[in-house]
């Protein structure tokens, strides 16, 4: 499976970014789909996720109501809204893709990584 991110930017607070991840190859294997961001000098978090099938999504409490997990089936995309932006969202983005877990908030569940996109939010 390779996964493909792009979306990143630099916004103002409030302002929202549209992430992207396309999956190709062997993505019938794929059962669940997660997002993970990386600030300087912190550890690498996780963000949202969602089942492959697009059913399911999780996200970490600072992000509800403020960012969106979503599939299209048709494309193997699977993308991260993010309105309200603040300046603590800053990071490099993730995407990664797990053949076993569904929800999985740790980076050890995950087989597959995009290379990372950077969201800066200025204030």
């Amino acid at each position: 499976v390779q996964l493909q991110a792009s979306g990143g930017g630099l916004v103002q607070t409030g302002g929202s970014l549209r992430l992207s991840c396309a999956a190709s190859g062997r993505t019938f294997s794929i059962k669940g789909m997660g997002w993970f961001r990386q600030a300087p000098g912190k550890e690498r978090e996780f963000v949202a996720g969602n089942s492959w099938s697009g059913n399911y999504t999780y996200y970490v409490d600072s992000v509800k109501g403020r960012f969106t997990a979503a599939r299209d089936n048709a494309k193997n995309t699977v993308y991260l809204q993010m309105n309200s932006l603040k300046p603590e969202d800053t990071a490099v983005y993730y995407c990664a893709a797990s053949r076993v877990y569904i929800g999985a908030r740790y980076s050890g569940a995950y087989n597959y990584w995009g290379r990372g996109t950077q969201v800066t939010v200025s204030s």
